[in-house]
């Protein structure tokens, strides 16, 4: 069994464009809102399915969609009232309509803007007729067949209409109509808008079918094209078989043949047609090195006698449309070169850059594997250069600014030049990073730690740049800082032993020993986060990177001004800081601690000074001796009391050896 496909089949230009827009926004992450098609986006259900795995839904009106959602504009278009109640109700539309379906709604425009009769030739229930009429408020007459043409002739006669027609009518079907409007002398103006790429899908059927035993028509049951497809094979073929797919049972019958034609429909995924071409082919049993079945396999997949991806290619521009630019490159096949792959400024238009019969020189991007041309660049030209300059700037490790564009799984897209890249979520900062909104929109410095020139990537590093520059700006710090300089800094964080203090881009730490002169149990009865403090460096150790401050030696030591703060009889208020069967410390200020012998806390003989005093009690005491050699000051409660009426019994004197021991523990305690 030996199968042949026909020259022309598969995708066509418009089917392409639609599907890759419609892929492509349905990746994007960064949409508010629903995404929608309005009626099927093609005529093709495997690929609707495949759209709504995306998460793509089908409404069937915009009366179905909500401000801030979007909706896709199938292939075969929309009537212009459709689009202005988009825009009334805020809802985003991404235009698949294609091109020469466009041409159509701009010849219906202006022709009725000129007040022109207008005669479409199609099927009156098709969107793409049905869309059509509507850039002339529906006043065109319809004809399907030449009995309709028949019937509109009279009322047609000196209208001189604008004829045009749906893109995927069989040409049979025009001529036919055309025929009855010269034989009933209709005048018209006629714009053949069938597409190119349906009349030669057409014309390879017909050829096709004339020689083979069978005919194998792709394609989705509702698809017009592909129904006409089958219309025609059918009337040359008698042995033609109409399948969508390649789990059709019908396909059994094709071992019973030697030569089979095989063409799929305009809105067919080559996905399908190489299932379809691989199901049929498991009936051949001739030698597979000698099968031709295998050699037109092979052709389909390495795109035979075609550019191929990353050619650059020169040809000649036969067309220029606003969204797109449809180039001759001397070969079977239509380079497409797309507006988004061109560099345009802010207002320019391809119309501004191109014109028709312009030579141009643009990269290949995609094999086409249908009907709808070759994609090309001319963006990718530039890529090239800007892939070498990051080659240059990784070897060369030097920085580059990129320009953060939108989230993705995992990172961030960074714009470079005419190119992006991608920044890992991990290298987007020094610092542990959840979300990377708060990114987006902005210009920063990166290390490209990466690059594949076959595949178009790149890796950016935002984090190489930061660590090094905090490296250099430590660095930096350090060779500034001496001990014994007093630095400002700014508290960071606590923790039970400390403080830890950034002195402009390192951190040291500030020991809760070296905060105040007095005894504190946190740094929190004393310090705030945030707090700007002025603090002295005790000690440096590059090395381990510890940095070692202090806060009290700012101010001065207590004992230093004792005699210029304090004489004997002052009378102060103090806070009793520690408990002694002895007597009590009291503090008078940070790091200042008198002593009240049990003696002195009362008039009246004290058995347990627990039993007169709590910690933390304020208390008013008289200064009773300073030695400031010893570092000791003398305090009583009791000189501050009022005298009790009766005389209060002699007060025992502290033995010898009590008194030295509480002088040892108070000088210990100091």
């Amino acid at each position: 069994m030996e199968i042949i496909r026909a020259k022309h089949s598969g995708f066509c230009f418009g089917v392409d464009r639609a599907i890759n827009l419609a892929f492509s926004e349905a990746d994007r992450s960064d949409r508010i809102g629903s995404l929608y098609t309005c009626g099927h986006l093609i005529h093709n259900s495997a690929v609707v399915e495949r759209l709504a795995e995306k998460g793509v839904g089908m409404i069937e009106s915009l009366n179905e969609a909500r401000s801030g959602d979007t909706v896709i504009v199938r292939s075969h278009g929309e009537p212009r009232e459709f689009y202005a109640e988009a825009e009334a109700r805020g809802i985003r539309l991404i235009d698949t309509t294609c091109v020469f379906v466009q041409k159509i709604h701009e010849l219906v425009a202006e022709a009725h803007k000129r007040s022109q009769k207008i005669v479409l030739i199609g099927d009156r229930n098709h969107q793409e007729v049905k869309a059509t009429n509507g850039w002339c408020a529906y006043e065109a007459v319809v004809i399907g067949s030449a009995e309709e043409a028949k019937a509109a002739a009279e009322e047609l006669k000196d209208k001189n209409p604008l004829v045009v027609c749906q893109t995927t009518i069989k040409a049979e079907l025009l001529q036919s109509i055309l025929d009855v409007f010269d034989e009933k002398g209709v005048g018209y103006e006629i714009h053949n808008t069938i597409c190119n790429a349906t009349r030669l899908r057409q014309e390879s059927c017909a050829e096709l079918a004339s020689k083979v035993d069978m005919m194998v028509v792709v394609g989705d049951k509702h698809s017009s094209n592909s129904c006409k497809l089958y219309e025609i094979a059918k009337k040359i073929c008698d042995n033609t078989i109409f399948i969508e797919n390649a789990y059709n049972l019908i396909l059994n019958d094709t071992k019973k043949y030697n030569t089979i034609g095989f063409i799929a429909g305009a809105s067919t995924p080559e996905w399908i047609t190489k299932e379809v071409i691989s199901s049929m082919s498991e009936n051949v049993t001739t030698n597979m090195e000698q099968n031709p079945m295998m050699d037109f396999m092979d052709d389909i997949e390495k795109s035979l006698r075609l550019p191929k991806p990353g050619d650059i290619i020169d040809g000649k521009i036969d067309q220029v449309m606003d969204d797109a630019v449809i180039v001759n490159m001397g070969c079977k096949k239509d380079g497409i070169l797309r507006a988004d792959e061109v560099v345009l400024e802010e207002g320019q238009k391809l119309t501004d850059l191109f014109k028709v019969g312009d030579d141009i020189q643009a990269k290949v991007i995609k094999s086409d594997e249908g009907e709808g041309g070759i994609l090309l660049s001319k963006k990718r030209l530039v890529a090239v250069e800007n892939y070498t300059e990051l080659e240059e700037a990784m070897e060369n490790k030097d920085v580059i600014t990129v320009k953060l564009v939108r989230a993705v799984n995992g990172g961030v897209i960074a714009a470079y030049k005419e190119i992006t890249g991608f920044v890992p979520m991990s290298q987007l900062s020094d610092r542990y990073v959840d979300n990377a909104d708060e990114f987006l929109g902005q210009t920063v410095d990166v290390r490209v730690i990466r690059v594949d020139t076959k595949r178009n990537r790149a890796v950016f590093s935002r984090k190489a740049v930061l660590v090094e520059e905090k490296r250099k700006a430590v660095a930096e710090i350090w060779n500034n800082l001496n001990v014994g300089d007093v630095v400002e800094g700014k508290v960071m964080r606590f923790t039970d032993y400390g403080a830890f203090v950034d002195i402009g881009g390192v951190d040291g730490l500030l020991h809760i020993s070296e905060i105040s002169w007095g005894k504190l149990k946190h740094p929190q009865e004393v310090l705030n986060i945030g707090d700007i403090i002025n603090v002295k460096i005790l000690s440096l150790n590059e090395e381990k990177g510890k940095i070692s401050l202090g806060l009290k030696q700012t101010q001065p030591e207590p004992w230093s001004l004792v005699g210029e703060k304090y004489q004997v009889g002052d009378v102060l208020e103090g806070k009793v800081v520690q408990i002694k069967e002895y007597g009590a410390f009291v503090e008078l200020e940070a790091g200042l601690d008198g002593l009240v012998h049990i003696s002195e806390i009362a008039n009246k003989r004290v058995e347990n000074v627990f039993d007169e005093l709590k910690v933390g009690e304020t208390v008013n005491v008289k200064i009773m001796e300073i030695d400031p050699d010893k570092r000791r000051i003398s305090l009583s409660i009791k000189a501050t009391l009022p005298e009790e009426e009766a005389a209060p019994a002699p007060a025992e004197e502290a033995p010898a050896a009590e008194e030295a021991a509480a002088e040892e523990e108070a000088k210990d305690e100091e």
